[in-house]
Formats: C-alpha cells, sequence, structure tokens
C-alpha cells in the first residue's frame, strides 16, 4: 500500500504510524508543507494522513500553503481514497466536508479519557477504542460534526472527538501516534501553551506516563489495520 501523508510541522511526524507501515511493508511518502513540498498526484497514493500542528484551519494568511492542502484533501476524499486526520488532520477534513471549525471552549492538553459513542460501538474502524480510553490530547480548536458522519467519540471537555464518514474517511480530534519521543518534542516547541486550565496537564505528567503511550500506539495500529483493510478493498 502507498500511504502519504501531510506534515505540517517538524516536531509533529508520523510517530508510531512509521513503525506500523515499516512493520507491514508499505511505502511512505511525504508532503512536508512547511518546507513547501509538492503535492503527489491523487492517483499515486491509496492512502492519506493529515498529521497535526499548531496551527489553526483558518490561519490561511499566515500559512498559505493550507488552501492548497485543503484543495487536496478534497480530491482525495472525492477520488474515495482512505483518508485519516489526526487533530489538525482531523479539522482539515471536517471543513473539507463543509463543516464549521472554531475554538474549543476549553484547551485540552494531556491525558484525558474519551467515551466511545453507541453508534461507534457497531463500527469495526473504532474497534481499537474501548468504551471508555485514556487517550493523549493537544488542542484548543474544534468542529461540528461533518454531514453524513458519525459521531464516534466525545470527552468532557470536548463533545466532537471523533467521527466516520463514508466507512473509509476518519478524523480523530485526539492523538494516538504520539510516543513519548514526540510528547518531548511537543512540549520543547509548544511548552507555552502549558498554562493553568481544567484540562491542561503539566509536562512531567504528561511524559511521566509510560503505559499510556503504550496503548494509544497499539490502538494506533490496530485503527491502521483496518484502514489499510477498507483502502485495499477499493483497490
Amino acid at each position: 500500500m502507498r500511504l502519504h501523508y501531510l506534515q505540517h510541522v517538524p516536531f509533529e511526524g508520523l510517530g508510531s504510524i512509521q513503525g506500523w507501515a515499516g512493520a507491514k511493508g508499505h511505502s511512505i511518502t511525504c508532503t512536508r508543507l512547511f518546507a513547501g513540498d509538492k503535492f503527489p498526484e491523487i492517483g499515486e497514493i491509496d492512502m492519506l494522513i493529515i498529521m497535526g500542528g499548531p496551527m489553526n484551519i483558518y490561519e490561511e494568511k499566515k500559512h498559505p500553503w493550507l488552501a492548497g492542502e485543503k484543495k487536496f484533501i478534497e480530491k482525495a476524499i472525492a477520488a474515495n481514497k482512505t483518508v485519516l486526520g489526526i487533530c489538525l488532520g482531523a479539522q482539515l477534513i471536517a471543513d473539507a466536508l463543509g463543516s464549521r471549525v472554531c475554538a474549543n471552549k476549553h484547551k485540552e492538553i494531556g491525558w484525558f479519557p474519551v467515551q466511545k459513542t453507541e453508534q461507534a460501538g457497531k463500527i469495526p474502524a473504532f474497534d481499537a477504542l474501548s468504551d471508555e480510553m485514556v487517550v493523549f490530547h493537544w488542542h484548543g480548536d474544534t468542529f461540528d460534526l461533518p454531514q453524513g458522519a458519525i459521531h464516534a467519540a466525545r470527552s468532557a471537555a470536548c463533545e466532537n472527538q471523533a467521527f466516520i464518514y463514508d466507512g473509509r474517511v476518519v478524523g480523530l480530534q485526539f492523538h494516538l501516534e504520539t510516543t513519548r519521543s514526540g510528547a518531548a518534542e511537543m512540549i520543547r516547541n509548544c511548552g507555552n501553551e502549558l498554562v493553568d486550565g481544567p484540562f491542561i496537564q503539566p509536562a512531567e505528567a504528561i511524559l511521566s506516563q509510560g503505559e499510556n503511550f503504550e496503548n494509544i500506539n497499539k490502538a494506533m495500529w490496530k485503527l491502521l489495520d483496518y484502514s489499510k483493510n477498507i483502502a485495499s478493498q477499493i483497490d
């Protein structure tokens, strides 16, 4: 399978997704938007993964490449590709599907539980999640649920934590791919956001949760296995 990912900043890479792709023998290509890389032809990829980043989807003046990225995501969805968006990536998918993206009531940074919806319990893609699972968050924005999408998870701080659209487009507001080293890089680059707040944890609390990192990375692999199967069926 040909996996392509969109990277917004140098310090948010594939994380545990890299190991999954290597173990399964999939090829990986990347568009580093911050470096001005070009997008591939849609026909050259089987699965698109859209990573996170500290910017907002509506900051096109500050990050002009956002406009082209949104068009590319729209093309990938229209071309029936398997698509996974993580945090900012999920917000970009929601935007591509016509939904509003805006500031959430609370910033959510650290380890907090998400609850799987009753509908998600019937969808194989979300077998990766237990009914309630502690996952890693780092976001200040949220999205409205796209029309036709199935609401898959919520948290105390954010109602729309995950969705699936057309059985092959998944948006996760939270992170399952993050490794301990990846979290350390996020803290190094965005640690100014770790202020007092009801859903913000200090750096020490984030990095000390070794078992949580293992759990989310296992869940990421399981979700990717589902996505791989969907991509092969489409092909």
